[in-house]
């Protein structure tokens, strides 16, 4: 269960013990929105911020492991011209199938029959959702957002840092707010760990899908308090 700290701190920004709460992610890339709705949204960030350590890796990965393959093939090379006699032997690493002969990867779909909302929300950006969606890390560079249900309303906190320890952060706050008749939460309890889900629908008819949900027993909690 989250610790103290994070029920704390969401007592006291409801002003009230909140009823359920739970962590969560927008699971999936954001799509791309128009440009004239990014830029009058203030055109936010649409990623999440990157912790230090991934652009060190990155540095690392360029610097010293590209350099050591590419010496790696050409010892290879050299060590081939060096031998005159050797026939080279057949490609291994090149099918011999025809391009238009290869069968369809499974679970592959065409760019003309994907979901351009990529399944994150209903596809309206100038819906509650998508207007949510569009300011999303422009309230925190971190991914994880807090959805806590209280008696009367829904709210969606979150840490303003770049980084974030889920079970004990005590700096996040409310960055939307909604009245139960406005908005809604379609989930079931008892989901696969590490794939649970669940919609905010929104009264105006749009929806935003959320994943990657924190504790199990937050999750189950929230999921069966806010759709029993």
């Amino acid at each position: 269960m989250a610790k103290r700290a994070v029920h704390r701190r969401a007592r006291k920004i409801l002003g009230e013990e909140p009823v359920a709460l739970v962590w969560c992610e927008i699971h999936k890339p954001v799509p791309t929105p128009p440009k004239d709705v990014h830029r009058a949204a203030g055109k936010g960030r649409l990623k999440p911020g990157r912790h230090w350590l991934l652009y060190v890796g990155g540095v690392v990965f360029f610097f010293v492991v590209v350099p050591m393959m590419l010496m790696d093939k050409l010892g290879e090379r050299l060590d081939r011209l060096s031998s005159p006699g050797r026939k080279p032997g057949p490609r291994s690493g090149r099918s011999q199938t025809p391009p238009d002969a290869r069968p369809a990867t499974p679970g592959r779909v065409r760019d003309g029959g994907q979901d351009p909302a990529g399944g994150v929300f209903d596809g309206d950006w100038n819906l509650t959702a998508g207007q949510l969606l569009l300011r999303w890390y422009g309230h925190s560079p971190n991914a994880k957002r807090l959805v806590v249900l209280a008696r009367d309303r829904v709210c969606i906190a979150a840490s303003p840092g770049r980084r974030l320890s889920p079970t004990k952060a005590d700096d996040f706050r409310t960055v939307a707010e909604f009245p139960l008749d406005q908005v809604r939460i379609d989930g079931e309890a008892d989901q696969p760990r590490g794939f649970a889900t669940f919609r905010l629908g929104f009264a105006d008819g749009s929806w935003l899908e959320v994943g990657r949900l924190g504790e199990p027993q937050d999750a189950d909690h929230f999921l069966r308090t806010a759709t029993g």
